[in-house]
């Protein structure tokens, strides 16, 4: 499994779900789909949703999830991040590359009317829950690593500054400011 394979599977699991702009229903296809791959595959997965983690770690992302919910503690930027996962490659690296174009995905819009948050905790846990269906055991915990890049100190501001939002994000401002 490399990392074509395992976004494949993401788009394989919105594609056999009703609503693919639902996450946990999304990661919880993940995790079967993953189940039907050789153990190898499922720790291999692990390392590599750990690698997109850490290529999202990004302040002007965290400002973006703090915004669409209205704070981000350091889980919450996971949980978020494992949502922004579930949407799928070009969602994500569109993102990663611009966070403000978060605004333009029905989803983000539907979150901002409803008081909805983008968060996606289950996605994290697809390759433990897939490991432990074939298994019966827990991944190993030294299967993976995470190294986190420093954060970007040009956004070093609190993210409650409205102005400081309303100048670096402006869509997502106009949606939830």
């Amino acid at each position: 499994m490399d990392t074509m394979d395992f976004w494949k599977l993401i788009d394989d699991a919105r594609a056999l779900v009703t609503d693919p702009a639902d996450a946990e229903a999304v990661a919880e296809r993940v995790s079967e789909l993953l189940a039907e791959r050789p153990v190898h595959d499922i720790v291999v997965a692990q390392q590599l949703l750990w690698d997109l983690m850490a290529v999202s770690y990004r302040a002007p992302l965290w400002a973006a999830a703090y915004t669409i919910n209205g704070g981000c503690s350091d889980d919450g930027f996971d949980d978020f991040r494992g949502w922004l996962i579930a949407q799928g490659r070009t969602v994500f690296e569109r993102a990663v590359a611009d966070p403000d174009s978060l605004a333009e995905l029905p989803s983000v819009k539907e979150a901002a009317n409803e008081g909805m948050e983008a968060e996606c905790e289950q996605l994290l846990g697809v390759a433990w829950d897939a490991y432990r269906e074939v298994t019966g055991e827990d991944l190993p915990e030294d299967s993976f690593t995470v190294e986190y890049p420093a954060l970007d100190p040009e956004w070093d501001f609190d993210f409650d500054d409205e102005e400081q939002i309303a100048r670096r994000l402006p869509r997502l401002d106009a949606l939830y400011g």
